[in-house]
């Protein structure tokens, strides 16, 4: 029973690692896998769970891309401060407000209300329409913003607006924020390593958040789990970057968007068929 469990926790990492990166909706592949993987572990472990192990895939982010985020140096034995870090942070946290806010007032609201199949799958298929009609539109537009030092306030705040939108289950909230960057005059690349940034610290306070609202005490097995599923994490988030990055440099987004819609229409035909709608 419990090798099966850890598997199950590897599965869950592998799926988290790969999807909160790509625009193709964590949650939508989650509640897909939770259907044939559910882990054998009680409601209120198993959601906080699949909302801390993204700590895993935060810890590649900064794994990968230490040289851009760290803000200090070591030079001449002095500890020195990079600005240009320095301000790119202070973008990340303008761009971070929008979705703090949503979801410290709509988390409790939006799990009632929307966390179910036909959200998921509605939200599956409406971004990956807008993957596609945003490349159309973009084929003969060029970006405004190809390197992060012009990425203004203003439009780090409007992108973390589109963010904020990702509360919705099945937005996915890379893919919300790459639309949004891209949107606003972004290049890909840019939009999606702003959205990684972002990501730390979103990430960090949500799945701070569940940890408090689940409580702070584990047991032994359950630590096991957790740490199975964020190490597992952290490595497929790793491969999953550094593919995104390299694939971004030669192809558009418009296949992510074809995989949204078939997935969305899997997830409908699936609990149409189970009964689950």
């Amino acid at each position: 029973m419990g090798f099966i469990e850890i598997l199950k926790a590897i599965l869950l990492g592998v799926v988290e690692g790969v999807t909160e990166w790509l625009p193709i909706s964590s949650t939508g592949h989650m509640i897909l896998v939770d259907e044939f993987a559910k882990l054998n572990m009680s409601d209120a472990f198993i959601d906080m769970f699949l909302y801390v192990i993204q700590l895993g895939a935060i810890l590649a982010v900064v794994y990968i891309f230490w040289h851009k985020l760290v803000p200090f140096s070591y030079k001449d034995n002095k500890i020195m401060i990079k600005k240009q870090t320095m301000i790119l942070w202070s973008k990340i946290i303008v761009g971070c407000l929008p979705g703090f806010l949503v979801y410290l007032l709509f988390d409790d609201i939006v799990d009632r209300l929307f966390m179910n199949p036909l959200t998921v799958a509605a939200m599956l298929i409406l971004y990956g329409v807008l993957f596609i009609v945003i490349e159309n539109y973009n084929k003969h537009r060029q970006p405004e913003v190809v390197k992060l030092s012009q990425l203004s306030y203003k439009t780090a705040l409007l992108i973390g607006a589109f963010q904020a939108l990702s509360i919705i289950p099945g937005t996915s909230r890379s893919g919300a924020t790459i639309i949004g960057g891209m949107i606003l005059g972004t290049s890909r690349s840019i939009a999606a390593e702003y959205t990684f940034f972002m990501a730390v610290p979103v990430m960090f306070g949500i799945s701070l958040l569940k940890i408090i609202k689940f409580g702070l005490v584990f047991t032994g097995w359950e630590v096991v789990i957790l740490l199975v599923g964020m190490v597992t994490a952290f490595v497929t988030s790793i491969l999953a970057i550094k593919f995104l990055m390299t694939y971004i440099k030669k192809h558009d987004f418009k296949v992510f968007g074809w995989y949204r819609i078939a997935l969305g229409v899997i997830v409908i035909a699936y609990f149409l068929i189970s009964g689950g709608l």
